[in-house]
């Protein structure tokens, strides 16, 4: 099983690892799109005020130009502890014991965009991009990641792949077609019986999600046996349109 996360705007400063390389991430074979990207947002970062208007900062956000400059000599951390925000706390890998955080490192997946997908435990400094950005001297990163992240993807030789993405970062790299796999949303279902999809709530699940995994560290190989372990576990997931997983809260 291989599970798909959405990276987070916000991040841990600092790290105490050695400076990220390009071949020391999962996906090696990434690399050459991951030195493109990341030659790019330091060459932007030569001009802060470009940089702060390519990356649409405010004021108080300029800081992050300076983080971006320092890509490749800053200090790193494990992508599962960089990111925060609200998936990211829900999940709260600090407090998880060593094996569920190995078991995070060998099934989880975040999806940068400066990066493409990481391994959780795979070591990245701190810096700021977005899915939607466009870098000068670079192709959108929808076009420069799609092609070589769906074909990384499909020789991880993972038997069931769940993506819990957002649909930005799904854009640079879906799941090759035919690939043995299930997108989830987060839903909720009203009084009057309409289902709607969740926002806020929607990364808290998420996050839950995969912590209750890496404690329970199922083995998952299909879309029904991802079922039958959420139902076991008391956790509301079931079919939905066009080969989607609805998560309900």
């Amino acid at each position: 099983m291989l599970v798909l996360l959405p990276p987070s705007e916000t991040k841990r400063a600092g790290g105490l690892g050695a400076p990220w390389s390009a071949a020391g991430l999962r996906l090696p074979e990434l690399a050459p799109q991951r030195e493109a990207v990341v030659s790019a947002l330091v060459e932007l970062s030569r001009d802060e005020d470009a940089a702060a208007k390519v990356l649409k900062l405010s004021a108080r956000q300029r800081g992050e130009v300076a983080v971006n400059a320092a890509l490749r000599s800053s200090p790193t951390m494990p992508a599962i502890d960089r990111y925060t925000g609200v998936l990211f706390d829900a999940l709260d890998a600090s407090s998880l014991d060593p094996r569920a955080r190995r078991w995070l490192g060998e099934h989880v997946l975040i999806h940068s965009a400066p990066f493409g997908p990481v391994g959780a435990l795979d070591p990245i400094p701190g810096y700021r991009l977005g899915a939607g950005a466009s870098l000068p001297g670079l192709a959108p990163l929808r076009r420069h990641w799609s092609a070589p992240v769906t074909s990384a993807l499909g020789d991880t030789g993972s038997p069931f792949i769940l993506d819990l993405r957002s649909e930005a970062y799904v854009a640079l790299g879906p799941v090759p077609a035919g690939s043995a796999s299930a997108y989830v949303r987060v839903v909720t279902t009203g009084a009057d019986g309409e289902v709607r999809a969740l926002n806020h709530f929607n990364k808290h699940a998420k996050g839950s999600l995969v912590r209750r995994l890496a404690e329970e560290r199922p083995r998952i190989a299909s879309r029904s046996a991802f079922l039958h372990w959420t139902e076991g576990a008391g956790i509301a997931v079931t079919d939905g349109e066009n080969g989607e997983l609805h998560l309900t809260v």
